[in-house]
């Protein structure tokens, strides 16, 4: 066999060789780009997947808050509820004082509406949980800002009432309202006969007849006007209660007080005696309302 021939016979199989070699590193390509593909679709999805747990995690943290933070604001909700009806209570009992003591009631005609209990979540459809409570939110601030003016405007009411009251309790105290010696009264207030002149004359006071030296009490607090000697009283004095009212004491055996001294209802501010024009131990006793003489009796409880 020539030379010529021996290389024609090796070019087949050589050209075998290299076709196969080429098609071994199209599908190593093949395979590497789908190793590729795969790996990317591997990747993704882990990171999807990692991804969608933290929102789960996330949401659920979301929704643990939001039930605490409804349940605190369904809380919230009925303490205020609760502070309106004590508020109502409030405002009802302020209208019953000023009704016994004849005060002007104007101030308790205002009325706040009260704002109620929280609302049944079996009723609330999921997606309007946050309008909800936004809503009940804003109903809160609203309740609240009411229940503090209708709070600063019953004080103060309170305070005028305690006002009102005090001067009451300081008129009250200053009444002269309790006999200031026990005993007998003997001559009434008005025209009588008088004993020493058998004439008709204006008895400005009562005559009480007690025993000698009978302490004479204040019947009521004031302060010591005016201490003296007069021919038909004897030993005198005078007690001004404010509000236009004196009272008097006459035919005094002694006097415990000084001019201007504060006294108090019960306090001792002389004795029964006989001084002056008297046919007997007893207390002449007057009261003079701006001015004018009044019956005693009509204070005396």
């Amino acid at each position: 066999m020539s030379k010529n021939n021996y290389t024609l016979l090796l070019i087949p199989e050589k050209q075998s060789s290299i076709r196969k070699i080429k098609l071994s590193g199209i599908f190593l390509k093949i395979l590497s780009g789908a190793v590729v593909v795969v790996l990317l679709t591997l990747g993704y999805f882990s990171y999807d997947y990692v991804t969608i747990r933290g929102d789960a995690a996330e949401l659920a943290e979301l929704k643990r808050i939001t039930t605490s933070q409804k349940e605190q604001i369904d809380l919230l909700a009925a303490k205020i509820d609760d502070f309106e009806k004590k508020m109502a209570d409030i405002r009802e009992f302020d209208k019953k004082i000023r009704v016994m003591t004849n005060i002007d009631n104007s101030r308790t005609n205002g009325q706040f509406l009260g704002m109620g209990g929280p609302s049944s979540t079996e009723n609330m459809v999921e997606s309007q949980i946050a309008a909800t409570e936004k809503a009940l939110i804003n109903q809160i601030h609203k309740n609240m800002d009411q229940l503090l003016e209708e709070a600063n405007y019953q004080e103060d009411s309170f305070k005028e009432l305690f006002e009102f009251l005090k001067k009451q309790k300081s008129v009250l105290a200053s009444t002269p309202s309790i006999w200031p010696v026990m005993g007998w009264v003997t001559s009434e207030f008005g025209y009588r006969i008088s004993p020493f002149t058998g004439q008709r004359e204006f008895h400005r006071g009562i005559d009480i007849a007690t025993k000698m030296g009978e302490e004479i009490l204040a019947p009521a607090d004031g302060h010591v006007l005016k201490i003296a000697y007069e021919p038909d009283m004897g030993n005198m004095l005078q007690v001004d209660h404010g509000n236009g009212i004196v009272t008097c004491y006459g035919h005094l055996a002694k006097i415990a007080v000084n001019r201007g001294r504060a006294i108090k209802r019960g306090d001792i501010i002389g004795a029964v005696g006989t001084s002056g024009r008297s046919t007997g131990p007893h207390l002449h006793y007057g009261i003079r309302v701006n001015g004018v003489y009044v019956n005693p009796k009509k204070y005396l409880f």
